[in-house]
């Protein structure tokens, strides 16, 4: 059963550039990044898969230095003919061999005809070990979980996803795309997982699979780790990081013994391995936009759905009408940035919130999004204008008056006053176009101009 991905169509774009590079893609395990090459190998004549985690294809990188005989011996171990018909050549857990990494320069300029993708999840631990990255002759790209549009995809729901596109999203839809986005939220967008409950359309046999996911993400620690000590502080965290509810503090991490430095360069480590990141907040209110690293942070998962299993509160959730009402919100918030984050190609994002604090009053804001010369607030709760303080408080003293609040409602924009009197506009978004914030922002802000 093969799912589209989004990342589908920058494959194909990727394909007929001019100044096409070697693609590396990264990600964590198990997002679906050798499945999503093995699927667009259907767009070549000819397809060459190379695991570099078996030893036999790792030789021709280990054994070889000139970039003329590890393409031929690439294509005779294949047994595919070299010619002038395109062929498309995969190399993937490319971080198993460093000199593979730094092959990557050669194939660029000595060989531009070919097409190279590699993949891997632990690059960033790899590259201590390449002497030379190749910065400029090759192109990155991230890859995600599924996010709720490619749920969608995988439904073959392709009338609502014509519905996202609308902006506004017809009032007709938001019914049946609430009810999809909580039975999402409920499993997450982990490929495997989508793939079985998309064919049994049942959480009963998912256990399994969310177990042997976490677990490779635990037998992965001898990898990150530097020493003892560090695997001891991973483990910890892994297994306790999902009961944190809101911003933490390193030392004495999940009711440990552990300083601030053992459990920072952990987190660290995770955040590398793209599994459970950091998440920083702002004091920004105008472009540039920088994360207050001396601030306390938030946690990020890789997948909600891992999230909520691993909090074993996937049952509760079942029927659940309005997820601001559930876990305090905690899990909204999380699942809101996921979809967020996943709109992003780019190695370098991670979301923001934005914080306030002084001797006598604290406010936050649970997102912020920066659109040209705006820092645009996004509030994800229900409930009354009284309930958004920290809106109200960000609104006063930015650029701009637009401000945005997440919520199961139906679309609408209303004219909204702070306790100062500040007029603003607010734009309530259904939480399930969290995969549309960029495009609904630039809407809202050009449609105020006009």
């Amino acid at each position: 059963m093969n799912f589209e991905r989004k990342a589908y169509r920058y494959l194909l774009d990727w394909k007929e550039r001019s100044d096409r590079r070697p693609l590396i893609i990264r990600g964590a395990r198990q997002v679906g990044k050798s499945t999503l090459v093995e699927d667009f190998s259907r767009e070549y004549k000819h397809f060459i898969s190379l695991n570099l985690e078996k030893a036999q294809a790792r030789r021709i990188f280990e054994d070889l230095e000139n970039t003329k005989d590890i393409v031929e011996a690439i294509f005779l171990q294949s047994g595919t003919p070299y010619n002038s018909e395109l062929t498309l050549i995969f190399i993937d857990e490319i971080q198993e061999s460093p000199k593979a990494i730094q092959q990557l320069r050669y194939l660029y300029e000595d060989f531009p005809h070919l097409h190279v993708i590699a993949a891997g999840s632990l690059l960033e631990f790899a590259l201590r070990k390449v002497a030379s990255f190749p910065v400029g002759r090759v192109d990155q790209m991230l890859l995600h979980p599924f996010d709720f549009e490619e749920y969608l995809m995988a439904l073959n729901r392709n009338d609502l996803l014509r519905e996202l596109e609308n902006i506004p999203v017809n009032k007709f839809a938001h019914t049946i795309l609430l009810d999809l986005f909580h039975q999402y939220a409920i499993s997450g967008g982990m490929p495997e997982i989508v793939r079985c409950y998309v064919s049994d359309n049942s959480l009963a046999n998912l256990g399994q699979i969310y177990n042997r996911i976490w677990q490779s993400y635990r037998d992965d620690v001898e990898k990150y780790a530097s020493n003892t000590t560090e695997r001891k502080v991973i483990r910890h965290i892994i297994d306790t990081a999902a009961s944190e509810r809101d911003r933490i503090t390193l030392a004495g991490f999940g009711h440990s013994n552990y300083r601030s430095r053992e459990v920072g360069e952990a987190i660290r480590a995770l955040d590398l391995a793209r599994i459970i990141q950091l998440v920083y907040p702002t004091v920004s209110l105008q472009p540039p936009v920088f994360p207050d690293i001396k601030r306390k942070p938030r946690l990020q998962f890789l997948d909600t759905g891992l999230l909520n299993f691993t909090l074993g509160i996937q049952a509760e959730m079942i029927g659940i009408k309005d997820l601001n009402n559930f876990y305090q919100g905690k899990i909204i918030q999380h699942l809101v940035a996921q979809q967020l984050q996943a709109q992003m190609s780019s190695l370098l994002y991670k979301p923001l919130f934005w914080v306030r604090e002084e001797a006598n009053s604290t406010s936050e804001v649970d997102l912020v999004y920066q659109y040209n010369q705006y820092v645009i607030p996004i509030e994800i709760k229900s409930g009354e204008q009284g309930r958004l303080r920290s809106l109200h408080q960000f609104v006063q003293r930015t650029n701009h008056r637009y401000g945005i609040r997440m919520l199961a409602n139906n679309f609408s924009i209303e004219n909204v006053k702070t306790p100062d009197g500040t007029s603003y506009q607010l734009m309530n978004m259904p939480y399930y176009l969290a995969t549309r914030i960029p495009q609904y922002i630039e809407w809202f802000i050009n449609r105020q101009m006009l």
